[in-house]
């Protein structure tokens, strides 16, 4: 009996498409992949997350054009959690009893395009901006940010927000592994990165690499604190993005685990209570 797979009947589908209009048309199929590349999945929350988003207090923030979901929990010092792409803000669940315990305000988000956020696409310019507007806000001390999340992060304080403690767990580093991840989701070829990467090159006038965390945690203009959470059984992003930015960025601290992989690394007890205690010892707040 064939394993069920876990992946949404949309991507199986488009999976399954996307050869097929590459074949035909390369110059479609470069567009359509652009399309997908800023529109992220909207995935079903399950129960438990549900349940913590009715414990939080929630209010909608205007950022730009999109009223931004916000969730918050807790009194005291503010701690911003940032999800990664085609994530929500509920996702860090399990790390508000640790902080809120520990005298913090966990706030999360629902991002652009994400949740209950308005939009169905957004990019890293937009994200950031999300960040210093809800960060400012809410008088923010720290972020922990998953995956995207964390690039995004670092983008917004390349660009002006002064966070000085930054957590980024499974978070890529390396642009160009970026786009080969994303081809081998949709099933497409070398050829549809090269003609995105020239897309990005004419909208931006900057590669695809400038904005992969290895540039952008040069361009951070002030000293911070960083803390790398890194799984070794992590098939999205590997120990390789971990290391990557060790070497450019040495005075990160560095965590790995293993058996966690990309998602579940969210939910272990020892990465929660090591992200307590390295906030704790950065900001100087102990209870």
């Amino acid at each position: 009996m064939s394993k069920k797979s876990k992946l949404p009947f949309a991507l199986r589908s488009i999976q399954w498409l996307f050869p097929k209009v590459e074949a035909v048309s390369p110059v479609l199929a470069a567009r359509w992949f652009q399309h997908l590349f800023f529109t992220p999945i909207r995935y079903k929350s399950p129960e438990k997350e549900l349940e913590i988003a009715r414990s939080a207090q929630q209010y909608k923030l205007l950022v730009g054009e999109k009223n931004i979901q916000i969730y918050t929990w807790g009194e005291g010092v503010s701690v911003l959690m940032i999800h990664g792409w085609a994530g929500r803000g509920t996702q860090f669940r399990k790390f508000v009893e640790p902080f809120t315990a520990q005298g913090f305000k966990v706030v999360a988000i629902d991002g652009p395009a994400h949740g209950k956020s308005d939009g169905s696409k957004t990019e890293i310019m937009e994200f950031a901006r999300v960040i210093e507007s809800v960060y400012n806000k809410e008088q923010a001390v720290a972020i922990i940010a998953h995956s995207f999340g964390g690039v995004a992060s670092l983008y917004a304080m390349a660009n002006g927000l002064q966070n000085k403690v930054q957590i980024n767990i499974a978070s890529p580093t390396i642009g160009e592994e970026i786009i080969k991840s994303f081809l081998k989701a949709l099933k497409a070829s070398e050829r549809i990165g090269k003609l995105f990467r020239d897309f990005i090159l004419k909208q931006t006038g900057k590669r695809f690499e400038e904005f992969s965390a290895l540039e952008i945690v040069k361009q951070i203009p002030h000293e911070f604190d960083l803390m790398l959470v890194y799984d070794e059984d992590d098939d999205e992003v590997t120990m390789e993005h971990a290391h990557a930015i060790k070497k450019v960025y040495p005075q990160a601290n560095l965590f790995q685990t293993k058996g966690l992989g990309h998602n579940r690394i969210l939910k272990e007890d020892r990465v929660i209570n090591r992200c307590v205690t390295f906030i704790q010892q950065k900001t100087s707040i102990q209870q």
